[in-house]
């Protein structure tokens, strides 16, 4: 399993700025997990500096998390916070369609 984190925040409450907390599953790099893998940290870097937890975990090497998690199809992220917990399944290409999964409006802040 490999973990990123990218976020000083240590709880998903408060304020205007909550903590995102993602969990992504992957398959090595397979090209749609690589492009999951890149629109994310995009997001990321981009949308949610320093209020967000990534965690990625690649099936090939931790198959026990993704059945724990009840993973049946790469890629998926699992947006554990905010809740409610929502799980979105696919390369996520659709950048706008992922934004608007989120709860995030073109300005980057969660309404």
């Amino acid at each position: 399993m490999k973990t990123r984190s990218t976020s000083s925040r240590d709880d998903g409450s408060g304020g205007d700025h909550p903590l995102y907390r993602f969990r992504l599953f992957v398959a090595g790099d397979e090209p749609n997990s690589h492009q999951a893998r890149a629109t994310l940290e995009r997001l990321c870097a981009t949308r949610l500096p320093d209020r967000c937890e990534l965690v990625v975990v690649d099936v090939f090497a931790d198959y026990q998390t993704a059945i724990e998690h009840r993973i049946i199809v790469v890629p998926t992220l699992l947006i554990e916070s905010p809740p409610p917990v929502r799980t979105i399944i696919g390369s996520l290409d659709d950048e706008a369609q992922l934004l608007a999964a989120l709860g995030l409006s073109e300005g980057g802040k969660r309404p």
